[in-house]
Parts: structure tokens; C-alpha cells; sequence
């Protein structure tokens, strides 16, 4: 049974920074392209931060430069750090893990960013 199990959300102060940890069961982890997406109360789900097998990034424009996605595949696990957070970063966030038609989704973990 494949499991993505997300960590990090929270509450945070705008320019504050969160970091969210998707570890993998259930794949071989390293095959994957894994991604983070995130989507915002009324908003379609978006495109966040990639990575690919070989460890391509890429990133939305409105992250850029502020948030960094890498990967473990020792641990199974892909990370999101995200610095110089945002009100409008708020928004469920989901790990994404992708190979060829598998296609497999985190729960979702809710960061929101507020005074």
C-alpha cells in the first residue's frame, strides 16, 4: 500500500518559514519525481515545487527564491522549506509522488500564514 505521509503545517507569522517533510512508503522512492502542490480555499490545486529522479527543481514563479524542495531518497522522504512566507502562501499543501501513470497523493497538510 502506498502511503505519502505529510508534516510541517502550521500557523505562521508572515515572513516566518515552515518546513515540510512527505515521507514515502510503499514505492521505490528514487523512481519517483515527487512535488509539492498546494491549494487555497475557492482556488484550483497549483503546482508548488518539483523535483525529478535526477533532482531537477522546479518552482511556481510566485515561490521562487523563497522556497526550496529537495529529497532524501536514503530516508524516502522530499522536503519543502519555505522562507519569507506570505498571506497568500495559505493553503492546504500536498505531496505528490509521480511515475508514468502512478500517480499518488499526500492527506494534505494546512499552513496558514497570519498576524
Amino acid at each position: 500500500q502506498v502511503q505519502l505521509v505529510e508534516s510541517g503545517g502550521g500557523l505562521v507569522q508572515p515572513g516566518g518559514s515552515l518546513r515540510f517533510s512527505c515521507a514515502a512508503s510503499g514505492i521505490t522512492f528514487s523512481m519517483y519525481d515527487m512535488s509539492w502542490y498546494r491549494q487555497a480555499p475557492g482556488k484550483q490545486r497549483e503546482l508548488v515545487a518539483s523535483i525529478t529522479t535526477g533532482g531537477y527543481t522546479n518552482y511556481a514563479d510566485s515561490v521562487k527564491g523563497r522556497f526550496t524542495i529537495s529529497r532524501d531518497n536514503a530516508k524516502n522522504t522530499v522536503y519543502l522549506e519555505m522562507n519569507s512566507l506570505k498571506p497568500e502562501d495559505t493553503a492546504v499543501y500536498y505531496c505528490n509522488a509521480r511515475l508514468r501513470i502512478k500517480d499518488y497523493w499526500g492527506q494534505g497538510t494546512q499552513v496558514t500564514v497570519a498576524t
